[in-house]
């Protein structure tokens, strides 16, 4: 009997454990990018498609974070509301945006599909958590979250690399195996087990989410994710990538961290003018390493170049707030103040919409 109960008690954890076993799919094909290195040390790594120095359309040399009236703050550039009076450019897309802070958005797509970009609930996974408090004496203010409902009717989540500012562990327990993962390639074995769905995407690769097209593309940027940051054996060993939806023939862009390239050109010329786009303007400065911070983040005005080869018809900003870590600012809308400056100073085409957390506009 001892024996038979053994038995059982094997084979029932044997079920759980098969039971809970993420499931995975890899879609690569002759029409996709995998931006690896085929020889040499880094051989295997990922990379991006313009490597090598880089020149800038505009650059903001000085003067760049005058005040602004619509900004109402606590203190200078912290702690703030846009209050400033907008326009809604009617697009008439159907697609609803909800910015959660940093680079999380909830999208309900014109046929009601709801999806979320790179969903960050509190700082960072433990032990990094703790690490980056004591080092820095810093605590991200949380920012906004999917309510209940949201969380019960998401159809996928999805991840544009493994930093720890844009995928948590934790939270992705909290969403739950119910909706799809998709993300750039390598990155399922960062995820805990627990029975999700999980699409690894190449660059240029597409899937369908019930009448929902879902386009992955590049970006400029680096991933790694251990705990001393830049360690070789870690160190663009996952893909990174931005995100494309598509229905209706309506666009909506998400560009993922990403410094400024020739890539955004290639969407353009791959997917026509672009309707909502969603563009990081923060984490670009550093005193002792700004050349490499912007390489691999846009600048105000390095976004609004990006909007401008794609044609976007609405520009919304993300990556300032009251719940930005603050890598690479000065303050919490010290990126937001450029941005309003640089747009009029160059006297930007581009129509720009600016969110507070928690905030909506259907387009």
């Amino acid at each position: 009997m001892k024996m038979r109960a053994i038995s059982l008690i094997i084979t029932s954890s044997i079920l759980v454990a098969c039971s809970t076993a993420n499931q995975l799919q890899t879609i690569t094909g002759p029409d996709t990018v995998v931006p690896l290195h085929q020889e040499g040390k880094r051989a295997g790594r990922y990379h991006n498609l313009y490597p090598g120095e880089k020149t800038y359309p505009i650059s903001c040399e000085s003067d760049c974070y005058p005040s602004n009236a619509n900004l109402i703050c606590e203190t200078e550039a912290e702690n703030c509301q846009y209050q400033g009076k907008q326009s809604n450019p009617q697009l008439n897309t159907g697609f609803i945006v909800r910015w959660l802070g940093h680079a999380g958005f909830v999208i309900k797509t014109p046929n009601g599909q709801q999806v979320v970009f790179d969903p960050v609930k509190e700082q960072f996974d433990s032990p990094v958590d703790l690490a980056f408090r004591l080092a820095s004496g810093f605590y991200r203010k949380p920012g906004d979250w999917l309510t209940g409902s949201e969380l019960k009717s998401l159809d996928a989540v999805m991840y544009s690399h493994i930093h720890y500012d844009h995928f948590n562990k934790s939270d992705i327990e909290e969403i739950g195996n119910t909706p799809r993962y998709l993300t750039p390639l390598g990155m399922a074995d960062n995820f805990p087990s627990g029975g999700f769905n999980i699409t690894e995407m190449a660059w240029y690769a597409n899937t369908k989410i019930d009448d929902l097209t879902v386009h992955a593309v590049p970006a400029h940027h680096f991933s790694s994710r251990v705990l001393v940051p830049f360690i070789y054996e870690d160190h663009d060993k996952d893909l990174w990538n931005g995100w494309l939806l598509e229905q209706n023939n309506k666009t909506l862009f998400f560009a993922g961290d990403t410094g400024y390239s020739r890539h955004f050109q290639d969407i353009q010329q791959k997917y026509g003018d672009i309707d909502i786009c969603l563009i990081p303007i923060a984490s670009y400065y550093s005193e002792d390493n700004g050349k490499w911070y912007r390489y691999v983040h846009t600048t105000p005005e390095d976004a609004l170049s990006a909007a401008d080869d794609l044609n976007c018809k609405v520009m919304i900003p993300w990556g300032y707030g009251n719940s930005t870590w603050k890598m690479g600012d000065h303050s919490s809308h010290s990126a937001l103040l450029r941005l309003l400056h640089m747009h009029d100073k160059i006297s930007s085409q581009i129509p720009l919409y600016i969110l507070n957390e928690g905030e909506s506009i259907a387009l």
